[in-house]
């Protein structure tokens, strides 16, 4: 398995011959869709769903009724590739097993209206690989690696490491990242590694291209 890191929220998981990216959004350089084999999309924010993107792409799009819905108003070329996907929902990519886990984005503000989110549970050759999008719903089961969101106008650091000790992944990868500094970033690191790493939990973010 291979997972590597394509800016911000994205993500690119190729194992056995078969390639999926989570989430190629406004901070993602469009070429991250090139070849792959399908296309997973949590909800419908621009940092996680670009509907230019998913054009020059050639592969299935699984992802919610909420982001299908604005497919097929912005890209109605792209919609007879959509896949739509409930809550709890289990379907696979080749050999790479997903179920769909969550339903609301994360609280931003009390007096906003919550859009829905699905995260992503992928087995990936027996490695359990989750992406929660943007939100702080576990799957409720064991996970080898974690793709942890790190800064978000709706996170605190402080709820990054509560939910990364809930999921309790060995192995935790930055997401989300591009919206603070890198100075602010590095105090998000250190308070990542000071929490999680007695528990024998690794703490790591990548820069955009490098692989875990």
């Amino acid at each position: 398995m291979r997972i590597t890191k394509l800016g911000h929220a994205c993500v690119r998981i190729e194992h056995d011959g078969t390639t999926v990216v989570l989430d190629p959004g406004v901070f993602t350089d469009p070429g991250a869709v090139d070849g792959v084999d399908a296309v997973l999309v949590t909800h419908e924010h621009p940092d996680h769903y670009l509907a230019e993107t998913l054009r020059r792409a050639d592969a299935p799009v699984h992802t919610i009724e909420g982001v299908a819905a604005h497919v097929r108003e912005d890209a109605p070329d792209v919609a007879e590739r959509l896949q739509v996907v409930a809550p709890g929902q289990d379907f696979t990519v080749g050999p790479i097993a997903v179920r769909a886990v969550g339903e609301l984005h994360a609280v931003i503000h009390p007096e906003l209206p919550r859009i829905t989110n699905s995260g992503y549970l992928l087995d990936v050759g027996g490695t359990r690989v989750f992406h929660p999008g943007d939100a702080l719903t576990g799957p409720g089961e064991d996970v080898d690696v974690l793709l942890v969101p790190v800064s978000a106008p709706w996170l605190r650091a402080a709820e990054a490491i509560d939910f990364a000790r809930e999921v309790g992944a060995p192995r935790n990868l930055a997401i989300h990242d591009r919206v603070y500094s890198e100075a602010g970033l590095g105090i998000v690191d250190g308070h990542l590694q000071r929490f999680l790493e007695p528990n024998g939990q690794t703490y790591t973010r990548l820069a955009d291209g490098q692989e875990l």
